[in-house]
Protein backbone atom coordinates (compact mmCIF):
# COMPACT_ATOMS: atom_id res chain seq x y z
CA UNK A 1 0.00 0.00 0.00
CA UNK A 2 2.79 2.56 1.28
CA UNK A 3 4.86 1.16 -1.99
CA UNK A 4 1.62 2.72 -4.35
CA UNK A 5 1.11 5.32 -3.03
CA UNK A 6 4.68 6.73 -3.62
CA UNK A 7 4.09 5.40 -7.06
CA UNK A 8 1.10 8.13 -7.41
CA UNK A 9 2.65 11.13 -6.01
CA UNK A 10 5.46 10.39 -8.70
CA UNK A 11 3.41 10.00 -11.22
CA UNK A 12 1.39 13.63 -9.97
CA UNK A 13 4.71 14.98 -9.24
CA UNK A 14 5.62 14.16 -13.32
CA UNK A 15 2.66 14.89 -14.56
CA UNK A 16 2.44 17.99 -12.86
CA UNK A 17 6.24 19.34 -14.15
CA UNK A 18 5.20 18.10 -17.82
CA UNK A 19 2.06 20.06 -17.60
CA UNK A 20 3.94 23.22 -15.99
CA UNK A 21 6.83 23.28 -18.59
CA UNK A 22 3.45 23.50 -21.76
CA UNK A 23 1.49 26.36 -19.46
CA UNK A 24 4.53 28.30 -19.09
CA UNK A 25 6.49 28.05 -21.92
CA UNK A 26 9.41 29.17 -22.66
CA UNK A 27 10.39 29.44 -18.61
CA UNK A 28 11.17 25.39 -18.65
CA UNK A 29 13.65 24.88 -21.67
CA UNK A 30 15.49 28.69 -20.69
CA UNK A 31 15.12 28.51 -16.87
CA UNK A 32 18.40 30.47 -16.14
CA UNK A 33 17.68 33.74 -18.16
CA UNK A 34 14.64 34.04 -18.27
CA UNK A 35 12.12 36.77 -15.98
CA UNK A 36 10.03 39.15 -15.41
CA UNK A 37 12.00 41.96 -15.82
CA UNK A 38 9.44 44.08 -18.17
CA UNK A 39 8.09 44.63 -14.38
CA UNK A 40 9.37 45.95 -11.28
CA UNK A 41 7.30 43.66 -9.16
CA UNK A 42 8.82 41.13 -11.20
CA UNK A 43 12.68 42.91 -10.50
CA UNK A 44 11.71 42.83 -6.74
CA UNK A 45 10.70 39.08 -6.69
CA UNK A 46 13.71 37.98 -8.11
CA UNK A 47 15.76 40.08 -5.51
CA UNK A 48 13.99 38.90 -2.63
CA UNK A 49 13.88 35.10 -3.92
CA UNK A 50 17.91 35.25 -4.27
CA UNK A 51 18.21 37.88 -1.40
CA UNK A 52 16.30 35.44 1.34
CA UNK A 53 18.23 32.41 0.06
CA UNK A 54 21.73 34.09 0.03
CA UNK A 55 20.72 34.88 3.94
CA UNK A 56 19.89 31.42 4.46
CA UNK A 57 23.14 29.91 3.41
CA UNK A 58 25.50 33.01 4.78
CA UNK A 59 23.61 34.52 7.74
CA UNK A 60 20.02 33.39 9.19
CA UNK A 61 20.35 35.15 11.97
CA UNK A 62 20.08 38.64 9.35
CA UNK A 63 17.65 37.62 7.24
CA UNK A 64 15.26 40.77 7.41
CA UNK A 65 17.52 42.82 7.32
CA UNK A 66 17.54 43.12 3.36
CA UNK A 67 20.37 45.59 1.57
CA UNK A 68 17.61 47.46 0.55
CA UNK A 69 17.17 51.48 2.11
CA UNK A 70 20.51 51.14 3.99
CA UNK A 71 20.18 51.92 6.60
CA UNK A 72 17.32 51.22 7.43
CA UNK A 73 16.55 47.83 9.52
CA UNK A 74 14.15 45.02 8.90
CA UNK A 75 13.94 46.15 5.47
CA UNK A 76 12.91 42.81 4.42
CA UNK A 77 9.43 43.11 6.11
CA UNK A 78 8.77 46.36 4.12
CA UNK A 79 7.13 43.70 1.95
CA UNK A 80 6.43 40.25 1.19
CA UNK A 81 9.37 38.40 2.97
CA UNK A 82 8.67 35.25 0.88
CA UNK A 83 10.80 32.75 2.99
CA UNK A 84 9.69 30.18 2.04
CA UNK A 85 10.77 30.70 -1.73
CA UNK A 86 13.63 31.50 -0.59
CA UNK A 87 14.21 28.25 0.95
CA UNK A 88 13.33 26.44 -2.15
CA UNK A 89 15.73 28.42 -3.96
CA UNK A 90 18.72 27.78 -1.74
CA UNK A 91 20.12 24.35 -3.79
CA UNK A 92 19.51 26.25 -6.61
CA UNK A 93 20.98 29.33 -5.79
CA UNK A 94 23.86 28.04 -3.73
CA UNK A 95 25.23 25.88 -6.34
CA UNK A 96 24.75 28.76 -9.09
CA UNK A 97 24.47 32.20 -7.77
CA UNK A 98 22.19 32.40 -10.49
CA UNK A 99 19.15 35.13 -9.34
CA UNK A 100 17.23 34.13 -12.27
CA UNK A 101 17.40 30.23 -12.04
CA UNK A 102 16.70 30.68 -8.30
CA UNK A 103 13.07 32.13 -8.88
CA UNK A 104 12.25 30.42 -12.59
CA UNK A 105 12.79 27.16 -9.40
CA UNK A 106 10.61 28.29 -7.41
CA UNK A 107 7.59 29.29 -9.62
CA UNK A 108 8.30 25.67 -11.47
CA UNK A 109 7.97 24.10 -7.99
CA UNK A 110 5.11 26.73 -6.57
CA UNK A 111 2.99 25.25 -9.63
CA UNK A 112 4.04 21.46 -8.98
CA UNK A 113 2.50 22.24 -5.91
CA UNK A 114 -0.86 23.62 -6.55
CA UNK A 115 -1.12 21.11 -8.95
CA UNK A 116 -0.44 18.59 -6.33
CA UNK A 117 -2.47 19.87 -3.66
CA UNK A 118 -5.09 20.54 -5.35
CA UNK A 119 -5.03 16.49 -6.22
CA UNK A 120 -4.97 14.98 -2.50
CA UNK A 121 -7.75 17.47 -1.47
CA UNK A 122 -9.80 16.53 -4.13
CA UNK A 123 -9.05 12.47 -4.21
CA UNK A 124 -9.28 12.78 -0.18
CA UNK A 125 -12.76 14.44 -0.08
CA UNK A 126 -14.00 12.21 -3.05
CA UNK A 127 -12.63 9.23 -3.54
CA UNK A 128 -11.74 9.78 -7.19
CA UNK A 129 -8.58 9.93 -8.73
CA UNK A 130 -10.08 11.48 -12.02
CA UNK A 131 -12.15 14.05 -10.27
CA UNK A 132 -8.82 14.90 -8.56
CA UNK A 133 -6.24 14.80 -11.48
CA UNK A 134 -9.25 17.41 -13.20
CA UNK A 135 -9.02 19.55 -10.18
CA UNK A 136 -5.23 20.07 -10.20
CA UNK A 137 -5.45 21.35 -13.64
CA UNK A 138 -8.34 23.80 -12.90
CA UNK A 139 -7.01 24.85 -9.66
CA UNK A 140 -3.13 25.14 -10.41
CA UNK A 141 -3.48 26.85 -13.69
CA UNK A 142 -6.40 29.34 -13.43
CA UNK A 143 -6.16 32.20 -15.04
CA UNK A 144 -5.75 34.30 -11.69
CA UNK A 145 -2.14 32.39 -11.49
CA UNK A 146 -1.28 33.54 -14.40
CA UNK A 147 -2.07 37.13 -14.25
CA UNK A 148 0.09 37.37 -11.19
CA UNK A 149 3.53 35.66 -13.05
CA UNK A 150 5.59 38.95 -11.64
CA UNK A 151 4.40 38.10 -7.73
CA UNK A 152 6.52 35.02 -6.33
CA UNK A 153 4.14 35.28 -3.00
CA UNK A 154 1.00 34.84 -5.29
CA UNK A 155 2.36 31.66 -7.29
CA UNK A 156 2.94 29.59 -4.34
CA UNK A 157 -1.35 28.72 -3.65
CA UNK A 158 -0.28 25.07 -3.65
CA UNK A 159 -0.08 25.11 0.35
CA UNK A 160 -3.75 26.62 0.62
CA UNK A 161 -5.64 22.86 -0.33
CA UNK A 162 -2.60 21.41 1.49
CA UNK A 163 -3.96 23.38 4.42
CA UNK A 164 -7.41 22.17 3.87
CA UNK A 165 -6.32 18.78 3.36
CA UNK A 166 -5.03 18.83 6.88
CA UNK A 167 -7.56 20.32 8.36
CA UNK A 168 -9.87 17.80 6.53
CA UNK A 169 -8.06 14.73 8.18
CA UNK A 170 -8.08 15.92 11.59
CA UNK A 171 -11.84 17.06 11.30
CA UNK A 172 -12.15 13.13 10.14
CA UNK A 173 -9.45 11.62 13.12
CA UNK A 174 -8.51 13.94 15.55
CA UNK A 175 -4.90 12.63 17.01
CA UNK A 176 -1.98 14.86 17.82
CA UNK A 177 -0.13 13.72 14.95
CA UNK A 178 -2.76 14.97 12.58
CA UNK A 179 -3.36 18.50 14.74
CA UNK A 180 0.73 19.02 14.25
CA UNK A 181 0.57 18.37 10.77
CA UNK A 182 -2.07 21.42 10.27
CA UNK A 183 -0.29 23.63 12.56
CA UNK A 184 3.17 22.68 10.49
CA UNK A 185 1.33 23.36 6.41
CA UNK A 186 -0.77 26.68 8.18
CA UNK A 187 3.01 27.79 9.58
CA UNK A 188 4.52 26.82 6.01
CA UNK A 189 1.90 28.97 4.00
CA UNK A 190 2.32 31.69 6.23
CA UNK A 191 5.85 31.76 5.62
CA UNK A 192 5.41 31.60 1.72
CA UNK A 193 2.41 34.07 1.09
CA UNK A 194 0.72 35.73 4.10
CA UNK A 195 -2.32 36.72 2.22
CA UNK A 196 -2.77 33.17 1.47
CA UNK A 197 -2.30 32.19 5.41
CA UNK A 198 -4.59 34.63 6.07
CA UNK A 199 -6.90 32.96 3.82
CA UNK A 200 -6.53 29.69 4.99
CA UNK A 201 -6.62 30.74 8.87
CA UNK A 202 -10.31 31.83 7.82
CA UNK A 203 -10.93 28.95 6.06
CA UNK A 204 -9.45 26.81 8.96
CA UNK A 205 -11.86 28.83 11.36
CA UNK A 206 -14.86 28.83 9.86
CA UNK A 207 -14.49 25.14 9.13
CA UNK A 208 -13.77 24.54 12.90
CA UNK A 209 -17.19 25.81 13.76
CA UNK A 210 -19.34 24.04 10.52
CA UNK A 211 -18.01 20.95 11.44
CA UNK A 212 -18.37 21.21 15.28
CA UNK A 213 -22.39 21.74 14.25
CA UNK A 214 -22.70 19.43 11.42
CA UNK A 215 -21.00 16.47 12.99
CA UNK A 216 -21.98 16.98 16.81
CA UNK A 217 -18.64 17.86 17.84
CA UNK A 218 -19.50 20.55 19.96
CA UNK A 219 -18.95 19.09 23.08
CA UNK A 220 -16.15 16.69 22.04
CA UNK A 221 -13.06 18.20 24.62
CA UNK A 222 -10.60 16.02 22.25
CA UNK A 223 -11.89 17.92 18.89
CA UNK A 224 -11.33 21.62 20.53
CA UNK A 225 -8.10 20.50 22.08
CA UNK A 226 -6.79 18.79 18.71
CA UNK A 227 -7.72 22.67 17.01
CA UNK A 228 -6.24 24.58 19.85
CA UNK A 229 -2.76 22.44 19.53
CA UNK A 230 -2.57 23.02 15.89
CA UNK A 231 -3.55 27.07 16.10
CA UNK A 232 -0.39 27.04 18.97
CA UNK A 233 1.83 25.33 16.00
CA UNK A 234 0.61 27.36 13.64
CA UNK A 235 0.66 30.62 15.78
CA UNK A 236 3.92 29.64 18.02
CA UNK A 237 6.32 29.07 14.79
CA UNK A 238 4.74 31.56 13.00
CA UNK A 239 5.42 34.69 15.64
CA UNK A 240 8.90 35.13 15.42
CA UNK A 241 8.80 35.67 11.72
CA UNK A 242 5.88 37.83 12.26
CA UNK A 243 7.29 40.20 15.06
CA UNK A 244 9.92 42.65 12.30
CA UNK A 245 6.08 43.09 10.67
CA UNK A 246 4.55 44.38 13.92
CA UNK A 247 8.10 46.76 13.94
CA UNK A 248 7.15 48.04 10.71
CA UNK A 249 3.50 49.08 11.72
CA UNK A 250 4.69 50.51 14.67
CA UNK A 251 6.75 52.53 12.22
CA UNK A 252 3.67 53.82 10.09
CA UNK A 253 2.85 50.93 7.66
CA UNK A 254 -0.74 49.62 7.05
CA UNK A 255 -3.31 49.73 5.04
CA UNK A 256 -6.60 51.80 5.12
CA UNK A 257 -9.84 50.86 3.07
CA UNK A 258 -9.52 53.60 0.58
CA UNK A 259 -6.07 51.18 -0.22
CA UNK A 260 -8.39 48.39 -0.48
CA UNK A 261 -10.55 49.90 -2.59
CA UNK A 262 -8.23 50.32 -5.28
CA UNK A 263 -7.29 46.52 -5.01
CA UNK A 264 -10.87 45.44 -5.23
CA UNK A 265 -12.34 43.28 -7.76
CA UNK A 266 -15.01 45.17 -9.98
CA UNK A 267 -18.27 43.06 -11.92
CA UNK A 268 -15.79 42.73 -14.99
CA UNK A 269 -12.51 41.25 -13.33
CA UNK A 270 -15.01 37.90 -12.53
CA UNK A 271 -14.95 37.69 -16.73
CA UNK A 272 -11.57 38.87 -17.28
CA UNK A 273 -8.96 36.15 -17.75
CA UNK A 274 -5.65 36.14 -20.21
CA UNK A 275 -6.48 32.46 -21.59
CA UNK A 276 -5.87 32.11 -25.01
CA UNK A 277 -9.87 30.95 -24.97
CA UNK A 278 -11.60 34.03 -23.20
CA UNK A 279 -9.15 37.10 -24.54
CA UNK A 280 -11.44 37.94 -27.13
CA UNK A 281 -14.13 39.17 -25.19
CA UNK A 282 -11.71 40.73 -23.17
CA UNK A 283 -12.20 44.24 -24.97
CA UNK A 284 -15.99 44.77 -23.79
CA UNK A 285 -14.94 44.23 -20.32
CA UNK A 286 -14.17 46.82 -17.55
CA UNK A 287 -12.19 44.68 -15.68
CA UNK A 288 -9.77 45.99 -12.34
CA UNK A 289 -8.66 42.38 -12.00
CA UNK A 290 -8.25 38.84 -13.48
CA UNK A 291 -10.64 36.42 -11.82
CA UNK A 292 -12.70 34.74 -14.10
CA UNK A 293 -12.14 30.61 -13.32
CA UNK A 294 -13.18 29.60 -16.88
CA UNK A 295 -16.17 28.22 -18.10
CA UNK A 296 -15.22 24.58 -16.97
CA UNK A 297 -14.66 25.20 -13.39
CA UNK A 298 -17.57 27.62 -13.18
CA UNK A 299 -19.73 24.74 -14.55
CA UNK A 300 -18.88 22.04 -12.71
CA UNK A 301 -18.29 23.85 -9.31
CA UNK A 302 -21.97 24.90 -9.88
CA UNK A 303 -23.40 21.72 -11.31
CA UNK A 304 -21.60 19.62 -8.00
CA UNK A 305 -22.95 21.82 -5.28
CA UNK A 306 -26.47 20.88 -7.22
CA UNK A 307 -25.92 17.56 -6.77
CA UNK A 308 -24.48 17.42 -3.74
CA UNK A 309 -27.01 19.78 -1.73
CA UNK A 310 -29.82 18.33 -3.18
CA UNK A 311 -28.61 14.13 -2.62
CA UNK A 312 -29.59 12.56 0.61
CA UNK A 313 -27.01 11.30 2.69
CA UNK A 314 -23.47 12.20 3.69
CA UNK A 315 -21.38 9.39 2.40
CA UNK A 316 -19.19 10.21 -0.04
CA UNK A 317 -17.47 8.62 -3.12
CA UNK A 318 -20.66 7.82 -4.98
CA UNK A 319 -22.78 9.14 -8.18
CA UNK A 320 -25.33 9.92 -5.52
CA UNK A 321 -23.27 11.90 -2.76
CA UNK A 322 -19.68 12.39 -4.11
CA UNK A 323 -19.07 14.98 -1.47
CA UNK A 324 -20.21 14.63 1.82
CA UNK A 325 -23.04 17.23 1.96
CA UNK A 326 -21.76 19.28 5.21
CA UNK A 327 -18.45 19.19 2.97
CA UNK A 328 -19.94 20.72 -0.27
CA UNK A 329 -22.07 23.43 2.02
CA UNK A 330 -18.96 24.46 3.46
CA UNK A 331 -17.19 24.83 0.06
CA UNK A 332 -20.68 26.65 -1.37
CA UNK A 333 -20.33 29.47 1.97
CA UNK A 334 -16.22 29.47 1.11
CA UNK A 335 -16.87 30.39 -2.17
CA UNK A 336 -19.49 32.86 -1.96
CA UNK A 337 -18.22 34.69 0.82
CA UNK A 338 -14.71 35.00 -1.14
CA UNK A 339 -16.37 36.61 -4.12
CA UNK A 340 -18.57 38.94 -2.06
CA UNK A 341 -15.38 39.92 -0.10
CA UNK A 342 -13.43 40.18 -3.43
CA UNK A 343 -15.46 43.26 -4.14
CA UNK A 344 -13.82 45.22 -1.28
CA UNK A 345 -15.33 47.75 1.50
CA UNK A 346 -17.99 48.87 -0.97
CA UNK A 347 -19.85 45.61 -0.99
CA UNK A 348 -19.88 44.91 3.02
CA UNK A 349 -18.60 41.91 3.77
CA UNK A 350 -14.59 43.10 3.41
CA UNK A 351 -15.39 46.29 5.54
CA UNK A 352 -16.65 43.74 8.32
CA UNK A 353 -14.10 41.26 7.97
CA UNK A 354 -11.51 44.60 8.17
CA UNK A 355 -12.96 45.74 11.34
CA UNK A 356 -13.11 42.62 13.22
CA UNK A 357 -9.93 41.43 11.91
CA UNK A 358 -6.76 42.70 12.64
CA UNK A 359 -4.58 41.25 10.30
CA UNK A 360 -6.75 42.93 7.68
CA UNK A 361 -4.27 46.41 8.37
CA UNK A 362 -1.70 44.42 6.66
CA UNK A 363 -3.44 43.93 3.61
CA UNK A 364 -4.65 46.04 0.19
CA UNK A 365 -5.99 43.62 -2.50
CA UNK A 366 -9.78 42.41 -1.74
CA UNK A 367 -9.82 40.75 -5.28
CA UNK A 368 -7.13 38.15 -4.51
CA UNK A 369 -9.86 36.37 -1.92
CA UNK A 370 -10.95 35.11 -5.33
CA UNK A 371 -8.58 32.52 -4.94
CA UNK A 372 -10.92 31.13 -2.46
CA UNK A 373 -13.66 31.31 -4.69
CA UNK A 374 -11.57 29.18 -7.27
CA UNK A 375 -10.82 26.69 -4.81
CA UNK A 376 -14.43 26.00 -3.69
CA UNK A 377 -15.07 25.98 -7.34
CA UNK A 378 -13.04 22.91 -8.38
CA UNK A 379 -13.60 21.13 -5.30
CA UNK A 380 -17.60 21.20 -5.62
CA UNK A 381 -16.42 20.51 -9.58
CA UNK A 382 -15.47 17.02 -7.87
CA UNK A 383 -19.15 16.00 -7.17
CA UNK A 384 -19.83 16.65 -10.72
CA UNK A 385 -17.12 14.96 -12.34
CA UNK A 386 -18.03 11.78 -10.41
CA UNK A 387 -21.54 12.12 -11.02
CA UNK A 388 -20.93 12.29 -15.05
CA UNK A 389 -18.44 9.62 -14.88
CA UNK A 390 -20.61 7.14 -13.37
CA UNK A 391 -22.48 6.29 -15.84
CA UNK A 392 -20.11 5.90 -18.08
CA UNK A 393 -18.35 2.44 -19.72
CA UNK A 394 -14.57 3.81 -19.89
CA UNK A 395 -14.43 6.46 -17.23
CA UNK A 396 -10.66 6.98 -17.14
CA UNK A 397 -10.70 7.51 -20.92
CA UNK A 398 -13.73 10.74 -20.52
CA UNK A 399 -12.07 11.80 -17.83
CA UNK A 400 -9.34 12.53 -19.91
CA UNK A 401 -11.10 14.17 -22.59
CA UNK A 402 -12.56 16.59 -19.96
CA UNK A 403 -9.24 17.02 -18.46
CA UNK A 404 -7.90 17.76 -22.21
CA UNK A 405 -11.06 20.42 -22.18
CA UNK A 406 -10.17 21.82 -19.04
CA UNK A 407 -6.45 22.52 -19.77
CA UNK A 408 -7.26 23.40 -23.31
CA UNK A 409 -9.50 26.45 -21.73
CA UNK A 410 -7.03 27.88 -19.75
CA UNK A 411 -3.71 27.73 -21.94
CA UNK A 412 -1.83 30.75 -21.52
CA UNK A 413 1.43 30.36 -23.33
CA UNK A 414 3.61 31.12 -24.59
CA UNK A 415 4.33 33.75 -21.72
CA UNK A 416 5.33 36.76 -23.67
CA UNK A 417 6.06 38.57 -20.60
CA UNK A 418 9.26 36.93 -20.20
CA UNK A 419 12.41 38.44 -20.79
CA UNK A 420 15.75 37.39 -21.34
CA UNK A 421 17.62 40.38 -19.43
CA UNK A 422 21.28 41.73 -20.58
CA UNK A 423 23.77 40.42 -18.41
CA UNK A 424 24.63 42.55 -15.46
CA UNK A 425 27.45 45.55 -15.75
CA UNK A 426 31.15 44.72 -15.05
CA UNK A 427 30.64 47.67 -12.24
CA UNK A 428 28.41 45.06 -10.01
CA UNK A 429 31.67 42.40 -10.58
CA UNK A 430 34.00 44.93 -9.13
CA UNK A 431 31.26 45.44 -6.36
CA UNK A 432 31.54 41.94 -5.61
CA UNK A 433 35.25 42.04 -5.16
CA UNK A 434 35.34 44.96 -3.32
CA UNK A 435 35.27 45.99 0.54
CA UNK A 436 31.54 45.97 2.32
CA UNK A 437 30.35 49.66 1.90
CA UNK A 438 26.90 50.98 1.12
CA UNK A 439 26.37 51.86 -2.56
CA UNK A 440 23.80 54.47 -3.80
CA UNK A 441 23.07 54.22 -7.42
CA UNK A 442 21.79 56.66 -10.14
CA UNK A 443 19.73 58.30 -11.30
CA UNK A 444 17.73 58.21 -8.32
CA UNK A 445 14.21 58.40 -9.58
CA UNK A 446 12.21 61.06 -6.67
CA UNK A 447 8.99 60.90 -8.16
CA UNK A 448 6.54 58.74 -6.17
CA UNK A 449 5.54 57.57 -9.36
CA UNK A 450 8.93 56.55 -10.27
CA UNK A 451 9.87 54.88 -7.23
CA UNK A 452 9.37 51.14 -8.59
CA UNK A 453 12.23 51.99 -10.73
CA UNK A 454 14.72 51.34 -7.91
CA UNK A 455 14.04 48.04 -7.84
CA UNK A 456 16.50 47.31 -11.36
CA UNK A 457 18.81 48.26 -8.71
CA UNK A 458 18.07 46.16 -6.77
CA UNK A 459 18.36 43.34 -8.88
CA UNK A 460 21.42 44.20 -9.82
CA UNK A 461 22.77 44.19 -6.41
CA UNK A 462 22.17 40.55 -6.18
CA UNK A 463 25.67 40.02 -7.73
CA UNK A 464 27.21 41.57 -5.31
CA UNK A 465 24.56 42.44 -1.88
CA UNK A 466 26.20 45.10 -0.89
CA UNK A 467 24.03 47.71 1.19
CA UNK A 468 21.75 49.25 -1.21
CA UNK A 469 20.64 52.93 -0.30
CA UNK A 470 18.11 52.51 -3.29
CA UNK A 471 15.07 50.46 -2.90
CA UNK A 472 11.61 49.70 -3.50
CA UNK A 473 9.25 47.83 -1.81
CA UNK A 474 4.98 48.01 -0.49
CA UNK A 475 6.38 50.36 2.62
CA UNK A 476 8.73 53.30 1.84
CA UNK A 477 10.14 54.70 5.29
CA UNK A 478 9.69 58.01 5.45
CA UNK A 479 13.37 58.70 6.38
CA UNK A 480 14.30 57.54 2.48
CA UNK A 481 11.51 59.65 0.54
CA UNK A 482 12.57 62.61 3.02
CA UNK A 483 16.33 62.13 1.07
CA UNK A 484 15.36 61.36 -2.63
CA UNK A 485 14.97 64.79 -4.26
CA UNK A 486 18.84 66.10 -3.12
CA UNK A 487 20.01 62.71 -3.76
CA UNK A 488 18.55 62.86 -7.25
CA UNK A 489 20.74 65.35 -8.28
CA UNK A 490 24.52 63.97 -6.94
CA UNK A 491 26.60 64.88 -7.00
CA UNK A 492 26.15 68.11 -4.96
CA UNK A 493 27.45 69.43 -1.67
CA UNK A 494 23.89 69.00 -0.30
CA UNK A 495 23.97 65.27 -1.52
CA UNK A 496 27.20 64.14 -0.46
CA UNK A 497 26.52 65.48 2.76
CA UNK A 498 23.43 63.10 3.03
CA UNK A 499 25.18 60.15 1.65
CA UNK A 500 28.14 61.06 4.50
CA UNK A 501 25.85 61.16 7.10
CA UNK A 502 24.76 57.35 6.05
CA UNK A 503 28.20 56.30 5.39
CA UNK A 504 28.04 55.64 2.02
CA UNK A 505 31.00 54.12 0.31
CA UNK A 506 30.11 53.56 -3.54
CA UNK A 507 28.84 55.30 -6.37
CA UNK A 508 26.91 53.43 -9.65
CA UNK A 509 25.91 55.92 -12.01
CA UNK A 510 23.69 54.51 -15.35
CA UNK A 511 24.67 56.59 -18.15
CA UNK A 512 21.93 55.00 -20.33
CA UNK A 513 19.28 56.29 -17.89
CA UNK A 514 19.74 59.88 -18.69
CA UNK A 515 18.60 61.87 -21.22
CA UNK A 516 21.06 63.91 -23.11
CA UNK A 517 20.69 67.44 -21.08
CA UNK A 518 20.63 65.39 -17.72
CA UNK A 519 23.93 63.97 -18.79
CA UNK A 520 25.47 66.55 -19.93
CA UNK A 521 24.58 67.94 -16.48
CA UNK A 522 25.94 64.91 -14.99
CA UNK A 523 29.19 65.26 -16.39
CA UNK A 524 29.65 69.01 -15.46
CA UNK A 525 29.24 68.07 -12.06
CA UNK A 526 30.93 65.16 -11.79
CA UNK A 527 34.10 67.20 -13.24
CA UNK A 528 33.20 69.70 -10.49
CA UNK A 529 33.38 67.25 -7.74
CA UNK A 530 35.39 65.10 -9.57
CA UNK A 531 38.62 64.82 -6.72
CA UNK A 532 35.79 63.57 -3.89
CA UNK A 533 35.13 60.30 -6.70
CA UNK A 534 37.84 57.68 -7.50
CA UNK A 535 36.59 55.71 -10.66
CA UNK A 536 36.86 52.35 -10.36
CA UNK A 537 34.79 50.94 -13.76
CA UNK A 538 34.27 53.55 -16.57
CA UNK A 539 34.24 50.38 -19.00
CA UNK A 540 30.33 50.66 -20.09
CA UNK A 541 27.09 52.00 -19.60
CA UNK A 542 27.86 51.94 -15.49
CA UNK A 543 30.18 53.99 -14.05
CA UNK A 544 31.28 53.10 -10.51
CA UNK A 545 33.38 55.04 -8.28
CA UNK A 546 34.46 54.87 -4.60
CA UNK A 547 33.80 58.12 -2.30
CA UNK A 548 36.99 59.00 -1.07
CA UNK A 549 36.65 62.46 0.24
CA UNK A 550 33.52 64.88 1.52
CA UNK A 551 32.98 68.71 0.48
CA UNK A 552 33.49 70.61 3.36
Amino acid sequence: MQQRGLIEAVGVVAAALVLTAIFTYPLVPRIDRLGRVNTDDGRLSIWNVAWVADALITNPRHLYDANIFYPAKRALAFSESNIGAGLIAVPAWGLTGNPYLAHNVVVVVAFILAAAGAYYLVRYLSASREAAAIAAILFAFCPYIFSRTAHIQLLMSGLLPFSMLAFHRLVDRRTTGRAITLGLVLWAQALSCAYYAIFAALMVGLGTLVFAWTRRLWTSARYWGMVALAAAVALGLTTPFFLPYLEVQDAGFGRTLDDARVYSANAGAWLASSAWAHRWWLPALDFSETLFPGVVATVLGLGGAWITLRARGERAGTAASPLARDVAGFYVAIAVAAFWASFGPDAGLYRWLFEIVPIFSFLRAPARMGLMTDLGLVVLGSAAVVAWLGPRRRPRLWALGLALVAALELFTAPLTALREPPPFPEAYRALARLPRGAVAEFPYFYNRSDFPRHAEYMLGSTVHFQPLVNGYSDYIPPSWRATVVPLSSFPTRESFSILGRIGARYVVFHLRSYDRRSRERLFERLETYGRFLRPLVKDDDAWLFEIVDWPN
